[in-house]
This record gives structure tokens, C-alpha cells and sequence, in this order.
């Protein structure tokens, strides 16, 4: 709690020290701030030629140990919108984006119209729910709707452009959940498990039917230890699993300590690549979109499972 006081008191600081007024770029479009890449994704894509902008957390950083430098405070002042995921996602900088409203600027979880009975809520969570929603392509379809809605009321002038631009965006992302869908009935049901880093794929394992475990918890704040990678070990083994994955912004030492202890009972798990979970890949490669993003994951995922 001191913790949070003392970084809503530097924020305060902060932008009481910026002389920069709220309110956008000089070209006449919106100025979007977002916390991930995958939200930015979004904006862009129903944003159109009427917005710009900004993701604060680039390829291979994780929201969850993210904090808001001097530098972020002063584009969260200078945004007309902020979009960010909410749901504890971006643990260490949730009460910097909450007092941006204090500031004049239009703040918005993408995820606060998502039924609540579709989320997910481990109980070694603490009571809420994982965050993770954007690996449900029909969760991440809501956002996008939520995103197009906040467009609009804040630029009427160019909502019929905004619906249109969603309404695009949306198709493309039913095809989406349709190719993965298609993709893992490729995998016997009883061979769809996924072996990760840490629990960012409850929502993905849902929906496309995996079981899905990770060795750290659903944030990466929280530590494994040896215990927790010798339970994970046995369960490879009993199951025979072939492949476990890393992700781009966790360390693999992790996962790399998992595939070492199941190497010590004699039997052999492949690293079978790498996956994006808490942040997409870099600028202008496939991976660097979102809907790049779930086909490299899916397509990583069937490959390794299926020992190509």
C-alpha cells in the first residue's frame, strides 16, 4: 500500500510539473496511448487514419513487473484516449492509469464489458481474475467492440468509420478463431496439452480445448521453486508429453529447469518453441499483430505437439 501511495504521489508530481495540455496530436487525429501491444493492435485497426498510436510495452516486456517511467506518464498526459487491458494485468502501474481520469484524460479497461461470468477466477489468484482474455479470440472480439464504442463517443465526427473499421476488424477475427479451432482438432484431444512458462493460456486452453499448465502463476511476479518443477516434471513423464514452450517475455531458464529434471528420469522433452503471451513480436513481422500473433502460437504449438 505504501508502495502504490508513493506512486500516485510521484504522479502527481509529475504532472503538475508538465506544462503540456491534455489533448492530442497536432495533425488533428487522436492520440491513443495503450499499455500492450495487443491493444494497440486494436486501436489501429478501428482507429484507422483518425488515430495514432502508442504502445507503452514493446516486443518482450511483461506488463506484469511493467512500471510507468517519467517518460510514460508524460504521453498518458499528453493522450486523448488511454486504453489498457485492466484485470491486474499491468500490476505495477494500475493506479497510475486509474488517476490519469483525475487528469481530464479518457481512460478505459478494454475488458470492463466482458461478462464477468466469462472470466476466469483461480483460486490462487486472490479472488480475480485471470487477465489473460485476449488468447479467447471471441473475449478479445468484446474488446475490440469496447474499443470502437470509446472511439466513437469520443470523435463522433468519424463513427460510422469507426463501426465500419470494427465491424472489418471483427470478421477477420471470427476467421481467426475459426483457423485456430481447425488447427487443434489436428491434435488428438487427449495429446492437446500445453506445458508454459506461466499461466497465460487458461483462456486459449478453454476455448480450443487444451489443458494447459504453467510452472509460475498466472503473473510472473510470483516465483516457482524446486517443488514446483519436480510436480511439473512428473506430470511430463506420466503423460509423455513431447514438447513444452517458452514464451518471449518470460526467461526460459524456467522451462529450461523442467525439460532438465525430466531429462533426469530418462525421458526426453523438446523445447518446442516459442510463444507470445504477454507481448506480441516486433514491428512489421506477422508476430508484431495480433491476429499474426495467435496463428504463430497455434501453428508452434500443433507442430511441436505433433513431433514435427
Amino acid at each position: 500500500m505504501k508502495k502504490i501511495v508513493l506512486v500516485v504521489l510521484t504522479l502527481s508530481l509529475l504532472l503538475s510539473a508538465c506544462t503540456t495540455e491534455t489533448g492530442g496530436s497536432s495533425n488533428g487525429k487522436l492520440n491513443i496511448v495503450t499499455t500492450t501491444g495487443m491493444i494497440a493492435d486494436v486501436a489501429k485497426n478501428v482507429g484507422g487514419e483518425h488515430v495514432e498510436v502508442i504502445a507503452l510495452m514493446g516486443p518482450g516486456v511483461d506488463p506484469h513487473l511493467y512500471k510507468a517511467s517519467e517518460g510514460d506518464v508524460r504521453r498518458l498526459q499528453d493522450a486523448n484516449v488511454i486504453f489498457y487491458n485492466g484485470l491486474h494485468l499491468e500490476a505495477q502501474m494500475g493506479e497510475v492509469l486509474e488517476k490519469m481520469n483525475d487528469f481530464g484524460v479518457t481512460t478505459v479497461a478494454v475488458t470492463d464489458t466482458i461478462d464477468r461470468s466469462l472470466l476466469q477466477s483461480p483460486p490462487e489468484f486472490a479472488g480475480n481474475y485471470d487477465p489473460h482474455v485476449w488468447f479467447d479470440v471471441t473475449l478479445w472480439m468484446q474488446a475490440a467492440v469496447q474499443v470502437q464504442e470509446t472511439l466513437s463517443e469520443t470523435d463522433p465526427a468519424h463513427k460510422s468509420e469507426y463501426e465500419a473499421n470494427a465491424a472489418a476488424y471483427l470478421t477477420e477475427l471470427e476467421e481467426l478463431h475459426q483457423y485456430v479451432l481447425s488447427e487443434a482438432e489436428k491434435i488428438p484431444a487427449e495429446k492437446r496439452i500445453i506445458i508454459t512458462a506461466h499461466d497465460a493460456f487458461n483462456y486459449f486452453g478453454r476455448a480450443y480445448g487444451f489443458d494447459v499448465r504453467g510452472l509460475q502463476g498466472i503473473s510472473t511476479e510470483s516465483q516457482a521453486g524446486t517443488a514446483d518443477v519436480q510436480s511439473l516434471a512428473n506430470f511430463i513423464v506420466e503423460k509423455q508429453i513431447p514438447a513444452i514452450f517458452v514464451e518471449s517475455s518470460v526467461p526460459r531458464r524456467n522451462v529450461e529447469a523442467v525439460q532438465a529434471a525430466v531429462q533426469s528420469q530418462g525421458f526426453d522433452v523438446q523445447i518446442g518453441g516459442s510463444l507470445y503471451s504477454d507481448a506480441m513480436g516486433s514491428a512489421g513481422t506477422p508476430e508484431g499483430t495480433y491476429i499474426g500473433m495467435v496463428k504463430h502460437n497455434i501453428d508452434t504449438i500443433v507442430a511441436a505437439l505433433k513431433g514435427e
